[in-house]
């Protein structure tokens, strides 16, 4: 891509796999992150570092400002409230992104890693802080914005390299576990592939011998792109 590519919770487990990944496409990527610390040990050197909190609007404008693309990969606190609970990063901080990003004369594509279960209200991991609520609060948010967007909703995430086959489903109905390189992959993939726009999916893999290649461009021409209701109206 012509302009760089950001992406936010880059230092984390997860974000910085999508970093390295991008830059071995050659392209110009900068990771916002709250930790300088954590920036050291996990930035690589090709890539632009810019601290900034996702729930303070005004710090992430300048690194925002010029980007072709989006990756919002934000590990989320667990209090039921306060600067630290899933409202602020999943849905506040999403909204704060989504505000600089429409004040420019670009479109940037958002790629906005969720997860299972966000429509399932009654599971167990909305108990922290009504995680799986403001998550989906996200989600509306990124599909009412008017941007290009991708929305992708891994299972449980696994460290595990072996994968075998993987599988993009729709319609938050199943269970399963993902492999965060995998996740990585999808989120670069997606910024690559206009079958990818427009869409909500689950992941999950198989974890065995021998993986294969995945063949990215037919699993999203595979996907229902999501209908207009997708876009009801965010929390309050």
């Amino acid at each position: 891509m012509d302009s760089p590519i950001a992406v936010i919770g880059g230092t984390g487990r997860t974000g910085r796999l999508v970093a390295r990944q991008l830059l071995a496409r050659s392209e110009s990527v900068r990771v916002i992150g709250r930790s300088t610390q954590r920036a050291r040990r996990h930035t690589p050197p090709q890539a632009q570092f810019f601290a900034a909190d996702v729930r303070s609007p005004d710090s992430v404008r300048t690194p925002l400002y010029g980007c072709s693309a989006v990756v919002y990969i934000v590990e989320p606190g667990t209090d039921d409230a306060g600067p630290d609970s899933p409202e602020t990063t999943l849905h506040t901080g999403v909204r704060h992104v989504l505000d600089a990003l429409r004040s420019t004369a670009a479109a940037p594509h958002v790629v906005l890693v969720s997860q299972r279960h966000v429509t399932r209200r009654d599971h167990p991991m909305n108990a922290y802080g009504r995680m799986l609520d403001w998550r989906l609060a996200g989600e509306n948010a990124v599909r009412s914005s008017g941007l290009p967007y991708t929305v992708i909703r891994p299972g449980w995430l696994t460290d595990d390299l072996g994968h075998g086959h993987l599988h993009l489903e729709q319609g938050d109905l199943g269970d399963g576990r993902v492999a965060r390189p995998l996740v990585a992959d999808a989120c670069v993939q997606a910024l690559y592939s206009p079958a990818a726009q427009g869409v909500t999916f689950e992941m999950r893999s198989e974890t065995g011998p021998g993986a294969t290649p995945v063949p990215w461009q037919e699993l999203f021409a595979g996907l229902r792109a999501d209908a207009p209701t997708a876009a009801r109206a965010a929390l309050t």
